[in-house]
């Protein structure tokens, strides 16, 4: 699998700037193609695969909630089937039946007289409901904070629904967040409709003491001479068997001596060709992981 990254060496120029702090870099580059081995990790590929039934299940225990007497028809679950993220090839009831402590299975007569199954929340499955929401009426400063971060991460504060909604278990909002959570905070967030027609989220106000990413909150991880030059360097990991050529962990040692930018500061004057530019939006991404509650989303969520 091929890799490409732009190398390159920063030329450092010293000026005085009212407006700028810091250094001015000017950056030459290279395109370089780097062939690297995939490398899978089979207790993460572990995690990820059970937790997308988990996820399902706990969606659909989310919609029963708020259904008369906690129970609904398979034709009307089948509905929010594009929200539980299944295979296409898995029936939804086949799916409900994996999970009998969670869910009932009884039957109801549609209006032709056809038996139709129905799925309901066992009492097990609604003491765990209220537990949640208890969990969320606890930590509900931290969630809105994880929101209005993530709007903050974006040029005008504002995301689409459909955006938030593939990041919405990841963040630890709740399942119908649109509806039980943002009319209590009217004061920070709005709905607006986009120019593609969409739904989006904006936030309303900026807040400074939430502009500060995680990477500057671990300042122990960092040299001092780092701290003074503000080159604050990513921590890195690699996964077992996986590794790079002397010459790319090079280059690595050498990009991370490079400006860090803020992902909630005004990037505008970035050249994006650059490796300060390349810097900053990786910067972005680890805000975004350190913004979830696993510190991890799925790969798709990363073009969003």
């Amino acid at each position: 699998m091929s890799y490409w990254f732009l190398c390159g060496k920063g030329k450092v120029f010293g000026f005085s700037c009212g407006l700028r702090r810091g250094f001015n870099y000017q950056q030459s580059f290279s395109l370089v193609n780097i062939k690297l081995k995939w490398v899978k990790d089979k207790a993460l590929d572990a995690v990820i695969a059970g937790e997308r039934d988990l996820r399902a299940a706990c969606n659909l225990v989310s919609i029963l909630s708020s259904a008369p007497d906690f129970c609904l028809p398979i034709y009307h679950l089948s509905r929010h089937r594009g929200q539980l993220g299944l295979p296409h090839d898995l029936k939804l009831s086949t799916f409900i039946r994996r999970y009998p402590t969670i869910f009932h299975e009884s039957y109801v007569f549609d209006s032709a007289g056809t038996h139709v199954p129905c799925f309901e929340l066992t009492l097990e499955a609604l003491n765990l409901y209220h537990e949640e929401l208890g969990v969320i009426r606890d930590n509900m400063i931290d969630l809105i904070d994880r929101l209005c971060k993530l709007l903050m991460l974006t040029k005008d504060r504002i995301l689409p629904l459909q955006t938030i909604d593939q990041l919405k278990w990841d963040l630890g909002l709740p399942y119908c967040y649109i509806d039980n959570l943002i009319p209590i905070y009217a004061d920070l967030f709005s709905l607006f409709r986009l120019p593609d027609d969409r739904i989006g989220l904006k936030l309303l106000s900026w807040d400074d003491t939430l502009a500060v990413s995680q990477l500057e909150k671990n300042v122990t991880q960092q040299t001092e001479e780092d701290l003074k030059n503000n080159c604050l360097a990513f921590p890195i990991g690699f996964t077992r068997g996986f590794g790079l050529k002397r010459k790319c962990m090079g280059w690595l040692k050498e990009w991370q001596k490079l400006p860090y930018t803020s992902p909630y500061d005004d990037a505008s004057h970035l050249d994006p060709r650059t490796d300060v530019s390349e810097k900053r939006i990786v910067g972005v991404f680890h805000e975004l992981f350190h913004l979830t509650i696993q510190k991890k989303t799925e790969r798709k969520n990363g073009s969003l």
